[in-house]
């Protein structure tokens, strides 16, 4: 090295430090530090949303690898339940083990000091459901909330993050779809219709929908069943899958399906890719389709067809639309 270049060398390291540092600083946190902070296993987590304190609980398959992004599905209880009842008549966690995601179960609010009220743990989806809708519980701003918690104990896949629950969790998706859909890449609702009054999503969102033509709860025909919540007042699938469609710029027959009695009609694909599909069960009730009954059994809800599994086909599609 020649005598003169001795005086460059402080200033050279310094420039490579500082540089060292501002790509340090780019790095998350968790990156950083190693490790998430959670591995495979169930988990039952809160948050403060608003001032209220929430809960979710998470079940992260064995496969799970902290260093590799994980897909993520919201699954969102129906109308009076909570996490531990999706997860029975569900059998996600069973589905997360075989393909690899992180299953989160979100809960809903109920009147304060009690398990349940008596409509039980609901979702503010827009039109419908009892104590979350009539306090007007901020229930995107929670799952938005949910997300970064998430986000911060393990390593999940942004641009594969989906959404699927049933009933007033059904029509939770709907909403996420029209007012979260830069985090929510697909939805795919299960016996519940959307209950929004107004729906504008920043993009083409792709949905799956599972509806049973005999359904008491959330008719297929739409308006009230015969044993829908008081007051509750549903759109119809029609309704809910000709909106989609329009706002997809969806055009043409669908490509169509059938096992046993369930139908699938396939539109796609649309803007962005897009695609909306309708599996249709012929006399199926307010049911999990591939699910199992839980304390409400087949008397009370109606049938539950095993003609198709409603986590196989919404996985297989799921993977068809990641964010762009």
């Amino acid at each position: 090295m020649k005598p003169g270049n001795l005086d460059l060398l402080p200033s050279a390291l310094l420039t490579i430090l500082l540089f060292g540092a501002v790509l340090l600083l780019q790095v998350p946190a968790s990156a950083r530090e190693g490790s998430y902070s959670l591995g495979a296993g169930d988990y039952d987590r809160s948050l403060t949303v608003g001032g209220m304190e929430r809960f979710y609980a998470v079940h992260v398959p064995r496969s799970y690898v902290p260093s590799r992004p994980t897909p993520v599905i919201l699954n969102f209880h129906g109308g009076g339940g909570n996490p531990k009842s999706e997860r029975t008549i569900s059998l996600m966690d069973q589905a997360s083990e075989r393909y690899g995601f992180i299953v989160v179960y979100p809960q809903g609010t109920g009147a304060k000091g009690r398990l349940i009220n008596p409509q039980g743990y609901t979702w503010n989806a827009g039109t419908c459901c009892g104590w979350a809708m009539e306090h007007r519980i901020d229930d995107v701003g929670y799952t938005n909330a949910m997300l970064d918690d998430l986000e911060k104990q393990f390593n999940i896949d942004k641009k594969r993050v989906f959404a699927t629950g049933i009933s007033n969790g059904a029509m939770m998706c709907y909403r996420l779809a029209c007012e979260l859909a830069h985090r929510i890449a697909a939805i795919a609702p299960i016996a519940g219709s959307m209950g929004v009054t107004s729906c504008n999503p920043s993009r083409p969102v792709s949905v799956m929908h599972f509806h049973g033509t005999a359904d008491k709860f959330a008719p297929y025909a739409g308006g009230k069943g015969p044993r829908s919540l008081p007051g509750e007042f549903f759109q119809s699938v029609d309704q809910t899958i000709a909106f989609w469609l329009k706002r997809d710029n969806l055009t043409g027959q669908p490509r169509i399906v059938k096992r046993g009695q369930a139908s699938g009609y396939y539109y796609g694909p649309g803007a962005d890719g897009s695609e909306v599909v309708l599996w249709s069960i012929q006399g199926g009730g307010h049911t999990w389709p591939g699910g199992k009954f839980g304390f409400l059994g087949k008397r009370f809800l109606g049938e539950m067809t095993q003609d198709i599994s409603a986590n196989d086909l919404m996985w297989e599609f799921f993977q068809r639309h990641p964010l762009k």
